[in-house]
């Protein structure tokens, strides 16, 4: 068994479930962890230690009458700071938002604390939920490699999951920032269908294209946390009314004769060459396990990809309406650069990228009617060389298209997408595979990555 802090939480909700450790004593390893190693990797901005002990000593005293809750019941957990907590600050990486402080909980740490999760604290992530960080704020370092990317908006998340500073954490996706950090730190990201979970309470960036999400340590535990999230909020009129399903019935089913759509052009062209190799072998994997692999051919994604700046710069301003352009003093120059683009934008540009977008959906219907899975990679390269320059702006050039192919189109439909760990490669530095599915096809992806997932070695940081 790995140490305590790298295991998962379906472990260690066995040994809290069985009473052979306490939350308390949970909690208080992982409290220590963080105060041990959190000044180097910096994934936290708020480390609630009081909230999180008087929540442990809560659970602690609930399973010992009896009234276990269920998996995440004295689980220690964190989340990205742009969910809201009441009576602690909600930052969203913004200075403009420095004294913000709730006076509720957003419905997503609502239901983690509903079922007996240990919140640890606020994890830092990039201003605004976008690509560069405020120079008042920390930008999190990949456990991996120091000068690596973390993966942009969600980095706390990823950087504090796959460090052990936390069991599993909560994470957005707008146009990647669920899978970015799952791929770049070598976790699993779960973006769920878009309204599957409720976005009350917390800050947007695009609310058209917003996910919330888990970042886990195996797929099990993605499935436990996103079933514990899910389900209609009246709050949020956008949230889905769809039933919430047991995302682990049927785990252990296998993938005998679940049809995976492969393109191999899609995957593999252009991208990372170890990682295209990794990723065709993932395919090999599934097909030996007996899934039925079906040729597909997904459409250039790239000229789609192009418009999502349009899309969501636009939103960001709407978003952000009450700090800016009032405050804009208070921002830092990478985010300020995005909500000067938005505010740019026509009528006629954002309605010409809505229709881009509209033709993308339809692609991808078609290419979904007669497969359950879609296979890519997460991104189309492990986590590249960064600068603290770089990172803190100003706004920079668009990355290429690429950067953003295997991940924009599932914004825009707002489908569900699994990222799982497929290896490391020849820089130790992870590499990840994404299972795509229908709307509210969920639980079957996390059969498809579990099932996967028994085919490889977990990976954890060398920290």
């Amino acid at each position: 068994m790995p140490p305590l802090y790298f295991q998962t939480i379906t472990e260690v909700a066995e040994l809290i479930r069985e009473k052979k450790i306490s939350p308390v004593e949970v909690t208080q390893e992982l409290l220590a962890r963080i105060e041990e190693l959190d000044g180097r990797f910096k994934s936290y901005t708020t480390v609630m230690v009081d909230e999180a002990m008087e929540a442990a000593k809560a659970a602690e005293a609930e399973i010992a009458l009896g009234k276990y809750r269920g998996a995440l019941h004295g689980i220690p957990v964190a989340v990205k700071d742009l969910c809201f907590t009441k009576g602690v600050r909600t930052m969203g990486g913004s200075q403009a938002l420095v004294d913000h402080v709730p006076s509720f909980d957003g419905t997503v740490v609502a239901k983690l604390k509903a079922a007996g999760a240990v919140l640890l604290g606020k994890l830092n992530m990039t201003e605004g939920a976008m690509g560069g960080y405020n120079p008042k704020f920390d930008v999190p370092v990949n456990p991996w490699h120091s000068e690596r990317w973390a993966g942009a908006s969600s980095s706390g998340s990823g950087v504090a999951t796959a460090a052990g500073l936390c069991f599993g954490s909560l994470g957005s996706d707008t146009g990647g920032s669920i899978r970015f950090p799952a791929a770049a730190c070598g976790t699993v990201g779960f973006k769920p269908t878009w309204g599957r979970v409720s976005r009350y309470g917390v800050l947007p960036l695009a609310e058209s294209l917003d996910h919330v999400g888990p970042l886990t340590r195996s797929v099990a535990d993605a499935g436990i946390m996103l079933e514990a999230i899910a389900g209609m909020d009246v709050n949020d009129p956008t949230s889905l009314s769809d039933g919430v399903p047991n995302m682990l019935e049927d785990i252990e089913r296998g993938v005998k004769g679940i049809r995976i759509g492969f393109d191999a052009h899609y995957a593999t062209h252009d991208i990372d060459e170890e990682l295209a190799k990794a990723v065709v072998g993932s395919v090999e994997k599934l097909e030996a396990l007996g899934a039925e692999i079906i040729d597909v051919q997904v459409p250039d994604m790239d000229p789609y990809s192009v418009v999502w700046p349009t899309l969501c710069s636009a939103e960001a301003v709407f978003a952000h309406e009450s700090t800016y352009p009032s405050r804009r003093e208070d921002y830092g120059p990478w985010f300020l650069g995005w909500l000067d683009k938005g505010a740019g934008v026509s009528g006629a540009e954002y309605a010409k990228a809505n229709a881009m977008r509209a033709e993308c959906v339809g692609h991808l219907k078609r290419v979904f009617q007669d497969i359950d899975v879609l296979v890519c990679p997460s991104m189309s390269a492990p986590a590249h060389p960064v600068t603290p320059e770089i990172l803190y702006g100003p706004l920079p050039e668009f990355r290429a298209p690429k950067f953003q192919r295997f991940t924009v189109p599932f914004d825009f439909n707002g489908a569900p997408t699994l990222s799982v760990p497929c290896g490391l490669n020849s820089e130790d530095l992870p590499l990840s595979i994404q299972f795509v599915g229908k709307h509210l096809s969920e639980p079957l992806l996390c059969q498809v990555g579990h099932a996967y997932e028994q085919t490889t070695e977990p990976i954890h940081p060398q920290v």
